[in-house]
């Protein structure tokens, strides 16, 4: 074989590997995506573009959070809950087990469907494993009603 096929054949099987690499990316991100569903603990569409006192988008109405639950906003990839009434807080919503979104929030527990990871929907505190770092804390305004990222 030539030197310029050697090249070839080379540079033909790192295109099969960088292709393969990225397939298995896409995978991989598939299976830890989320959806708007909350497990029953109700679902809000984001509120509105531009009517949040910093000209932000509002994640929600204060009014779509139950009191002792959340919802989960996939596409901002956040949770917001009400652990006790006029409390809200806001932890990512990607469990730290493995980056499965979370789904339920009930009883100041919100839920991962994937492994049954359990977090304080007070202080995102891990609380039954495999989980065993919390979710990262999100910083939110609450004000008027709404609620949007700080």
């Amino acid at each position: 074989m030539s030197a310029s096929q050697e090249i070839r054949a080379h540079l033909g099987r790192r295109t099969v590997v960088a292709a393969g690499a990225t397939g298995l990316a896409a995978v991989l991100t598939a299976c830890g995506g989320g959806s708007k569903d909350s497990g029953g603990s109700g679902t809000v569409e984001p509120a509105g573009e531009g009517d949040g006192a910093n000209g932000g988008t509002v994640l929600a109405r204060t009014a779509d959070i139950p009191e002792g639950g959340g919802v989960v906003l996939a596409d901002q990839g956040v949770v917001v809950t009400q652990p006790t009434a006029g409390e809200f807080k806001a932890f990512s919503s990607k469990c730290t087990h493995q980056g499965c979104a979370v789904k339920g929030i009930a009883d100041g527990v919100i839920t991962c469907p994937c492994h049954n990871s359990t977090f304080d929907a007070a202080t995102g505190e891990a609380t039954g494993g495999p989980a065993t770092m919390p979710l990262p804390e999100k910083q939110i305004r609450v004000e008027g009603g709404s609620i949007t990222l700080a």
